[in-house]
């Protein structure tokens, strides 16, 4: 009897200004992670498929990147991984339930170089609050960038706050590049890491 083929992976909230039913996008209540800006999913799949036993939710606003990702996923049969199309920071500030990940990636964001643009970087002021609203405590915040002026910006907002408190990224997290990241490296650009529990 041939495998039944795994249904989309790609997820469209019923709305999008209510909190996510989560118990109704996974077939098993497991610790979330969710990562923010997933690019072509090469993070997202193969750390997903590493770890069954927790479930993962990819944001990412091009259609054209999340296909790619539900294929590479439904390839391997991943259960665990859901897609979403949305902003990054309006998905955390509305549409994730609070308390509910206990992680959150945040990989090689647009580090929009431009002075002026800087208000539009994902990892600003307000983003610890965001953060610190859907991470359960004890939760952590993985950030990698390629860009010396973002992530001093990075530290500097998470740096400023008394319930977060900067940790070790795992060395069997660091090993999970994104192709981009790889791309990087060879070139000589080192990754950037950083890595803030919530209290």
């Amino acid at each position: 009897m041939p495998d039944v083929p795994l249904a989309s992976l790609i997820y469209a909230p019923p709305s999008i200004v209510a909190p996510l039913a989560l118990a109704e996008m996974f077939p098993r209540p497991q610790p979330l992670a969710v990562e923010l800006g997933s690019g072509d999913g090469s993070f997202l799949v193969q750390y997903a498929s590493l770890h069954p036993e927790n479930n993962f939710i990819g944001v990412e606003r091009l259609l054209g990147r999340l296909r790619k990702i539900d294929r590479k996923g439904r390839r391997l049969g991943l259960t665990n991984l859901r897609v979403v199309r949305v902003e990054a920071a309006y998905f955390l500030e509305y549409l994730l339930p609070p308390e509910c990940a206990a992680a959150l990636h945040v990989y090689f964001p647009d580090p929009w170089p431009k002075r002026r643009h800087h208000k539009n970087r994902l990892i600003n002021e307000r983003f610890p609050e965001l953060a610190r609203r859907v991470l359960t405590p004890g939760g952590i915040v993985f950030l990698r960038t390629d860009d010396a002026n973002y992530f001093a910006q990075m530290n500097r907002v998470f740096q400023a706050r008394t319930d977060f408190r900067a940790v070790e990224t795992p060395a069997e997290l660091s090993v999970v590049t994104t192709d981009f990241e790889r791309d990087f490296n060879v070139r000589g650009v080192p990754t950037l890491r950083a890595a803030y529990q919530r209290s």
